[in-house]
């Protein structure tokens, strides 16, 4: 069968429901690999790009050739965001549960739509202005419950580790921001392949910098290294990017917040992990308001790449 076949063949919204489990895996196996975080992010997308760049040169490649310059420099620094993104979520993990991560790092739409309001001079309607200030205090509830009562797991900084998961969010909003113009002109392969591409570079040197090995991790952390890059990678973003051309984006937007309820119940299954109070009532507080914040529109219309969710998170 086609792709093409295949992808007349496949309803979006049960598309969409194998990429939110897809997705809720990426932090059980963040957590399963044993190797440093940053090397964890990084062969996370270099396997993506190696399944990516093979199909986009080949089918793509005028398409490459067609990219300018002022493009090309823009996807480069949307690089940069995604790995930062990358590097301080996947390091959160080594320090706040998994609930409280992946909540926190889910919650880039409210800084998508700080920035466009604070950068681009797009209004903030109240609806998605409450929807933001819901959302802060639950990620305040959250961040400070646990680090004032004195709960958390074994080795773990709640306060540092949740820290981390916003700037992972703040990158990601970052990205989405710097990459809504140039969506408009470049197709998303092409995009894609080069945010990835940078984006595994950056994460190459910051791995040598901080002096980690490349090579001599066992079999199991290679097969981990791939699965985050099939799984929440190929199954899950890049099915959303293709959900996002047959279902309305505030759609996609809500269901994504399955995710953290997804990474949840699997940590509770696979890795024993129970969530705090605070961290289960704060949560809900901080879904509430990325829910209100995403159905709240703003005044100018964006394209589906664009509501807040990058590919590769």
């Amino acid at each position: 069968m086609s792709l093409v076949a295949l992808e007349r063949r496949t309803p979006p919204l049960a598309a969409l429901a194998v990429a939110i489990v897809a997705v809720s895996t990426s932090a059980i196996l963040v957590r399963y690999s044993a190797a440093p975080s940053v090397v964890k992010a990084m062969y996370r997308v270099v396997f993506t790009v190696g399944l990516l760049l093979p199909w986009a040169l080949t089918r793509y490649r005028a398409d490459f050739r067609k990219l300018r310059a002022r493009d090309a420099f823009v996807a480069c620094v949307t690089g940069v965001a995604l790995a930062v993104h990358f590097a301080a979520w996947f390091e959160s993990l080594e320090w706040t549960s998994v609930a409280a991560s992946v909540t926190l790092v889910q919650s880039q739409p409210l800084f998508v739509a700080l920035g466009a309001w604070v950068l681009l001079d797009e209004r903030v309607g109240r609806r998605r202005a409450a929807g933001i200030l819901v959302a802060v205090a639950g990620m305040v509830a959250m961040s400070l419950g646990d680090f004032l009562s004195g709960v958390a797991l074994a080795g773990q900084r709640p306060l540092y580790g949740n820290g981390l998961a916003v700037v992972g969010a703040v990158a990601a909003a970052g990205y989405v921001l710097a990459g809504r113009s140039i969506r408009q002109r470049v197709s998303l392969v092409p995009y894609v392949t080069v945010v990835y591409t940078v984006c595994a570079l950056t994460l190459l040197v910051v791995t040598l910098v901080e002096g980690h090995p490349l090579g001599g991790y066992p079999p199991r952390e290679w097969v981990l290294f791939a699965a985050m890059a099939v799984g929440p990678g190929l199954f899950g973003h890049t099915v959303i990017n293709w959900v996002l051309a047959h279902v309305d984006s505030s759609v996609v937007s809500v269901s994504l917040l399955g995710e953290p309820l997804g990474s949840t119940l699997l940590a509770l299954v696979l890795l024993g992990e129970v969530p705090t109070g605070a961290t289960v009532a704060g949560g809900v507080v901080v879904l509430v308001g990325i829910a209100v914040t995403t159905a709240g529109g703003t005044e100018t219309s964006d394209p589906p790449e664009a509501d807040g969710r990058p590919e590769g998170a």
